[in-house]
């Protein structure tokens, strides 16, 4: 049996990265799929990592629809992912987005795999209407949706990466251990390891296409509350007598720590609001519940307490 074409954007990236990873470390994926890295430049250590385990790297720019036709030429599948963050510019990664959609299209791929999020203006109506990384990957989707290409949707979680070290770290006056955040005490955090479970995720996704297609994969391990992530922080290092608490930080607190590093205003906002979406009043995936997206997985997700306890931050404790 010839294998598929698996294109996969963002290869060298953390959601690229962790697809290809779960596809070459599973024997059943590995034999379904020949794996096709994009990325801008096939010259890096990075991409040439890819290809000293097998894996075919091309280059090709979301900014340019053609090079991305000419690299999902022959492809069955492709995941696709834009990174807001490097422009902050809702117009740049809409027509990035776009682009991949009317290149997998054209060239008549049969799933599409687009790293998606709810539109938070929408499911919280209006009330925090200016979380942009949200919106613009839901106003994507919309478009998917729109030209009938067969795609299903992932949408990641909080990533634990942003916990460790920044919401909780020693507060130098005590020596204790605090997270803090402007999030309510019984605020539902849906935390993953990013790196390692997205492509347990995905990997799943493509393994089981008819029952995926057109809907929602939640990419979470689980609903954490503010307690939950200390309990997981005391219980990876019990044995250290480590203790910590929770704080609700204060709106114009956590705003100003963003100042500091020199985030501007329309930036500040829209983290805030971002943790309020964590809220029970709204909720990060406007309440839906794991259970449907946890069905299709087959491998362990990674629990906060072990990935606390391997954090590098944390490495004077371990």
């Amino acid at each position: 049996m010839s294998q598929k074409i698996l294109v996969v954007l963002g290869a060298t990236g953390k959601q690229g990265g962790s697809v290809i990873k779960s596809i070459l470390a599973d024997p059943k994926a590995k034999s379904l799929f020949k794996l096709r890295a994009i990325t801008r430049d096939t010259t890096k250590e990075s991409a040439k990592a890819l290809e000293s385990q097998g894996v075919e790297t091309v280059s090709a720019d979301l900014g340019n629809k053609e090079s991305l036709i000419k690299a999902f030429q022959g492809a069955y599948a492709v995941f696709s992912v834009t990174d807001y963050w490097s422009t902050m510019d809702t117009n740049v990664e809409y027509s990035q987005g776009k682009a991949a959609a009317d290149a997998a299209k054209e060239t008549g791929v049969q799933h599409f795999v687009w790293s998606s999020l709810l539109n938070t203006t929408k499911s919280t109506n209006g009330k925090l209407s200016n979380i942009e990384h949200f919106d613009t990957k839901a106003a994507v989707e919309e478009y998917i949706r729109s030209i009938d290409l067969p795609a299903s949707f992932y949408l990641p979680g909080f990533y634990m990466s942003n916990i460790p070290g920044q919401a909780l770290r020693k507060d130098d006056s005590t020596g204790k251990y605090v997270f803090q955040l402007p999030i309510q005490s019984d605020a539902k955090i849906p935390v993953i390891d990013i790196e390692n479970d997205t492509g347990k995720f995905v990997k799943s996704i493509l393994l089981n296409r008819d029952a995926t297609i057109g809907k929602h994969i939640y990419g979470a391990s689980a609903y954490l509350s503010p307690q939950d992530i200390v309990d997981g922080f005391v219980k990876a290092f019990s044995k250290d007598g480590q203790g910590a608490s929770f704080k609700i930080q204060d709106d114009n607190e956590y705003k100003g720590v963003l100042a500091y590093f020199g985030m501007p205003e329309k930036v500040q906002v829209e983290l805030l609001e971002n943790m309020h979406l964590l809220n029970p009043e709204f909720g990060y995936y406007a309440g839906a519940d794991l259970t449907e997206s946890h069905s299709i997985l087959t491998d362990e997700l990674t629990s906060w307490s072990d990935y606390v306890k391997a954090s590098p931050a944390f490495k004077d404790l371990q």
